[in-house]
């Protein structure tokens, strides 16, 4: 298995520490899994048990996943595995929902061989008192065993290690903690709020981690890259504790593409090493320099580039002057005010076809609001210049509402009921269920079904007011609610035939001609993601089945993303203007998603709501075009095509 870019001996310049880049996620959580299997059979082979250190969130799931598969289709054993876990929440009852012990359970334990009493999680149940004495045992234990065989570390975006957070020293040992606050906000969507997440936790130090015999650091998704080349390229320091995983002899970051995308070989790559130089890497190198120097494309001279390591571009294809004509023409002919084409013109620069004239048109929102925040400028055009436009929510959303706003819900139908003498038993009993649970639920409960249809119920209102407002019909609105969403919690089940064969079915009803579906792709387990793997995979199938081929080679799928990120201005292949009134359109059609104003349940780091996120991204990515030299807009949405 091959990593997606060379590791050079000229990487190593700024490269800190050995670091391996794989294409994606799954396969990046192979490797590891394979040399955990390998390390475990080594020591079986001489009899000795094997000492992991293991982690917890969303970046080990799949190494776990693949260890599960090893174990019961290879028939690895676990059985001389002793497991020692990074850390807990504290205060943290072992059977909450948001426990380690319970995701260790859950995700590993339950499923191999491993001896109970062979598994070590730090102890959330402790009195104060009895935490020192119990984090000191905890390092005696290790020791007493002889010590890590394998580490596995995730990476918090400000750079801790287990929960050591920023300021702590490489001396340090395993104790009670205080979370720093960007922990607590990334934490929150699985409490449900930030208000419910602990404030403490209990971590193995950092001198623990760097007396481990071998140390695998992991980093999925784009939102960990820039703390990823902080770690790996950066000076070693406290406040960046991942780096101190630089002066470890047997310390690796495995890396997916995403979370590679902040280093040096990977963003210009033209100053470690020779570059082909091809169209989409011109466009990234100049575009990147007319950034940095703040120059429109148009006035970078041969002098910046010679000054910024682009000299071989120059003396390959300049001059200067040629390339920026080059470069600009191509941000030019992203622009259009026609994201279904432009009827009756010449479409060979613009980056949709001019026909069919009026074209069906599937926007997929994995939740109920993705489509009038990520794209409501494009999606109100579409439907304003006369296509047939239908919207698939993929996923009811129902945990993004608030207990307040469900029961406040119920509360109005109830009340509605006695008011106007209306007697409808089913009805009834759905909602006093409901409010009964409501007014004692714990947090460390689910939602019954009764809860989870009132909060489904409310986003589906919604979205169809928001496509009222935009002027689509209620037949070209869909509501899949994937099962894959439907557990009640914040993890899901994996895609599955269902999800796929949903999906397969509604495509294959509209025969579209565009395809818009999420390409937010920050967290690798998150919804979007598998949303998009749903369509992916759905696209494949019907490419492939010879009953699709008189339309299936006409669809075109474009890509949007959400509100907290935009794509890189290289990466653009459709830029939509919008003008005042029409961003304060959008605006109006966000504000009919009621239940996610004011006090959103996964409001993350961002206090924002989402209608001032979607305008603060649409306006920097006008002011992007613009400073590189393009015409001023108001607001601009984004879109890359994907070829499938």
């Amino acid at each position: 298995m091959s990593v997606l870019i060379p590791d050079s001996e000229l990487s190593k310049r700024f490269e800190k520490v050995p670091t391996e880049i794989y294409p994606n996620s799954g396969i990046a959580s192979k490797v590891v899994a394979i040399e955990i299997a390998q390390i475990i059979r080594s020591k079986q082979m001489l009899n000795k048990p094997c000492i992991l250190g293991l982690s917890t969130g969303s970046t080990p799931k799949g190494v776990y996943k693949e260890l599960v598969r090893i174990h019961k289709e290879e028939g690895l054993s676990f059985k001389n595995v002793i497991a020692f876990n990074l850390d807990e929440y504290y205060p943290m009852q072992p059977d909450s929902l948001h426990s380690y012990v319970r995701f260790m359970k859950e995700q590993l334990f339950n499923h191999v061989d491993i001896l109970p009493d062979n598994c070590y999680i730090p102890d959330g149940t402790l009195s104060k008192e009895r935490i020192a004495s119990f984090c000191r045992d905890y390092e005696s234990r290790i020791e007493m065993h002889g010590g890590i065989d394998f580490q596995l570390l995730g990476i918090g975006g400000n750079g801790h290690i287990g929960f050591n957070e920023p300021g702590s020293t490489s001396n340090s040992k395993t104790r009670l903690v205080a979370l720093d606050h960007s922990t607590r906000a990334a934490a929150s969507q699985e409490f449900n709020g930030l208000h419910n997440v602990p404030r403490t936790a209990i971590t193995l130090g950092i001198s623990a981690i760097l007396h481990a015999k071998r140390v695998v650091l992991m980093a999925l998704g784009e939102h960990k890259s820039r703390i990823v080349k902080a770690s790996i390229e950066g000076l070693v320091t406290e406040y960046v504790p991942a780096s101190y995983l630089q002066n470890h002899p047997h310390a690796t970051f495995i890396l997916d593409e995403a979370s590679a995308a902040e280093l040096t070989r990977v963003k210009t790559p033209w100053l470690v090493d020779t570059c082909i130089w091809d169209k989409k890497l011109i466009k990234k190198a100049v575009t990147g320099l007319a950034i940095s120097l703040k120059k429109p494309v148009l006035k970078l001279t041969d002098k910046d580039y010679n000054d910024n390591g682009m000299g071989e571009l120059v003396a390959q294809q300049g001059p200067a002057y040629d390339i920026n004509l080059d470069v600009f023409n191509q941000l030019q002919h992203t622009i259009t005010g026609w994201p279904g084409g432009k009827p009756n013109a010449d479409d060979s620069m613009r980056p949709e076809r001019a026909l069919p004239a009026v074209k069906r048109v599937l926007i997929f929102s994995p939740h109920p609001d993705d489509d009038i925040i990520s794209m409501g400028g494009t999606f109100m055009r579409l439907q304003d210049q006369g296509h047939d436009v239908h919207v698939a929510y993929q996923t009811s959303g129902n945990i993004a509402v608030s207990d307040e706003e469900a029961l406040r819900y119920a509360d109005f139908v109830t009340g509605f009921d006695q008011k106007f003498g209306l007697n409808n038993s089913e009805i009834d009993t759905i909602y006093q269920n409901a409010r009964a649970f409501l007014k004692n639920k714990k947090q460390s409960e689910k939602d019954i079904d009764e809860v989870r249809q009132i909060k489904g119920l409310i986003r589906v209102s919604e979205a169809k007011a928001t496509c009222r407002f935009v002027g689509i019909p209620d037949s070209n609105v869909h509501f899949m609610n994937l099962p894959f969403y439907e557990t009640g919690m914040i993890q899901k089940k994996p895609l599955g035939e269902e999800d796929i064969q949903l999906t397969v079915d509604l495509i294959k009803q509209i025969k579209p001609h565009q395809i818009y579906a999420a390409g937010d792709l920050a967290d690798p387990h998150g919804t979007h993601k598998v949303c998009l793997d749903a369509v992916l995979e759905a696209l494949r199938r019907l490419k492939k089945d010879p009953e699709n081929q008189d339309w299936i080679k006409d669809c075109w799928l474009w890509l949007y993303r959400g509100a907290w990120q935009e794509w890189d201005v290289y990466q653009i292949e459709m830029a939509v203007p919008m003008s005042p009134d029409q961003v304060l359109r959008k605006r109006y059609g966000i504000f009919k998603h009621q239940s996610q104003k004011d006090g959103v349940v996964f409001q993350g780091s961002d206090s924002r709501e989402f209608w001032q996120r979607a305008e603060e991204r649409n306006k920097a990515t006008a002011d992007l075009y613009n400073k590189l030299g393009l015409p001023e807009y108001e607001a601009i949405e984004a879109f890359v095509r994907y070829i499938y």
